[in-house]
């Protein structure tokens, strides 16, 4: 069984990785192939260590083990832009990589299950998130975790092409005993 738990900076290398490979398979034949071979793990890396020690990041970083290696990760925390409804609390995923290899193995929806607990337990009553339009097999995967298009779309550019991007949202009102997310998912 998958094991979720808060990132450290050991797991950098290993995060910016998933997200570099992450990207490079994901988005193949969606955003332009000079984009993603471009990419480079070792900068990821630099960002990412310095996001870490910023003392006013908001928002949380979790990995997904086995077998004692990190085969996933997810971001989230505060949603990033206007309000969606007055008066609401809304958590927004920032990013949710799995590698490759373990698609379809349950690392994923272990991550989002940890994460809907997490901020469910800090107050946040919906969550949400951008999808790019085109990459079918992420909105599939969100919509399965009770995700909805709410008509939001933003522009995303890379390089000369544009990409529409969907926001997606869901609310965090506590899982059904049947669902996979329990407590035993995120420690606790």
């Amino acid at each position: 069984m998958p094991h979720v738990r808060e990132m450290t900076e050991a797991d950098v290398e290993a995060v910016s990785a998933l997200r570099v490979r992450g990207w490079q398979s994901a988005y193949a034949g969606i955003v332009p192939q000079p984009y993603l071979d471009a990419m480079s793990i070792e900068d990821d890396a630099r960002r990412r260590t310095a996001r870490l020690s910023d003392p006013r990041r908001q928002g949380v970083d979790l990995v997904v083990e086995t077998d004692a290696t990190a085969v996933g990760w997810v971001s989230f925390g505060p949603y990033r832009g206007e309000a969606l409804e007055p008066g609401t609390h809304v958590a927004e995923v920032f990013a949710l990589y799995v590698h490759p290899d373990r698609l379809g193995r349950d690392a994923g929806r272990a991550l989002l299950c940890a994460a809907h607990q997490r901020a469910r337990a800090e107050g946040f009553g919906s969550m949400a998130l951008w999808v790019l339009g085109d990459n079918g097999a992420a909105r599939r995967f969100y919509e399965r975790a009770g995700y909805t298009a709410d008509g939001g779309e933003q522009a995303d550019a890379y390089g000369d092409v544009v990409l529409a991007e969907l926001r997606y949202r869901r609310p965090l009102e506590p899982p059904p005993l049947s669902e996979p997310g329990s407590a035993a998912l995120y420690g606790g």
